[in-house]
């Protein structure tokens, strides 16, 4: 009688999920503006000193992807928006880099972005849109190809598709099987999801299968290949149904910044990468440089 295979556990550390990550490689890390990103690969790949990575951010991207333009690991960035909303209309050191040529920026719009991933997820060399018709944008972005529908003649634009070869996501609980469930809206994360290779997912908490199959219609990623548990791992941007984001935190990451913008002066921002990213040498160490009583104070009540 053949045996029935057993199901495989998926729990990975920080270091196993970095280890994934080689220069010149397309990534996509997951969450919207303050909210939701997978910090503690962040951090290690700042430390590991990766470079010439393509970075496909969410659709609404966050500084989760200035610190990585800051410590030096990005080319190339596709989202349609980097900012911290009322904290900082525009991402400091996306916009110096960009300016300054020494990163290239896929310019689109939100429905741009979705065909793309889309066409991804669907092994298609690119998707059709209107979005865009009439517009600058395939004179801003030459990757936007305008052509004729063959079937009514119609002007379109042909958006390639995106497949990045490993998504890095955050999320609210997985049991150790990679089976994932979000806190609250998933969607542009499940778009990763089915647009890459692979994917790992960093969790608040694990919790048993029994747990996931009390309430499987809210499993938002069934089968990540990889569950990281990383508690407080989106600080300093907030966890739905966890904590909210660390506004002085993320206002101290940004004051650095300003300073190297505005005087070329980057001993603030240098200061503030060797405290938070290069001293520490693991995700729990961050968390005690960033301490108990700031963590507690981040309560949703």
């Amino acid at each position: 009688m053949t045996q029935a295979p057993k199901r495989q556990e998926k729990l990975a550390s920080v270091a196993q999920a970095a280890d994934l990550v080689r220069d010149g490689m397309t990534i996509a890390l997951g969450g919207f503006i303050n909210s939701g990103h997978p910090m503690p690969l962040v951090r290690e790949l700042i430390r590991r000193k990766r470079r010439n990575l393509t970075v496909i951010g969410p659709a609404s991207g966050g500084l989760d992807l200035d610190l990585l333009v800051a410590g030096g690991c990005v080319c190339k960035l596709v989202s349609c928006y980097f900012g911290a909303e009322t904290l900082a209309p525009i991402s400091p050191m996306i916009k110096r880099a960009a300016e300054r040529g020494e990163l290239e920026i896929f310019e689109c719009d939100e429905g741009m972005y979705y065909a793309a991933l889309h066409a991804g997820a669907q092994r298609l060399p690119f998707l059709p849109t209107r979005a865009g018709v009439g517009t600058s944008f395939p004179a801003v972005n030459p990757a936007l190809k305008e052509f004729r529908d063959p079937i009514a003649g119609e002007p379109l634009l042909a958006i390639p598709a995106i497949r990045p070869d490993v998504a890095f996501l955050h999320a609210g609980f997985s049991d150790v099987f990679g089976n994932v469930q979000h806190v609250g809206t998933s969607y542009g994360d499940r778009a990763l999801y089915r647009a890459s290779e692979r994917t790992v997912v960093f969790v608040e908490k694990i919790v048993s299968n029994e747990e996931i199959r009390r309430d499987a219609a809210r499993t938002s990623i069934p089968g990540a290949d990889a569950v990281v548990r990383a508690p407080f791992g989106s600080h300093p941007f907030a966890s739905p149904g966890f904590y909210l984001s660390d506004d002085a935190h993320l206002r101290e990451y940004l004051a650095a910044c300003n300073v190297l913008v505005r005087t070329d002066d980057d001993g603030p921002l240098q200061a503030y990468l060797e405290r938070y990213v290069h001293r520490p040498e693991d995700h729990v160490d961050y968390l005690e440089v960033v301490g108990l009583r700031r963590l507690l104070s981040l309560s949703e009540y």
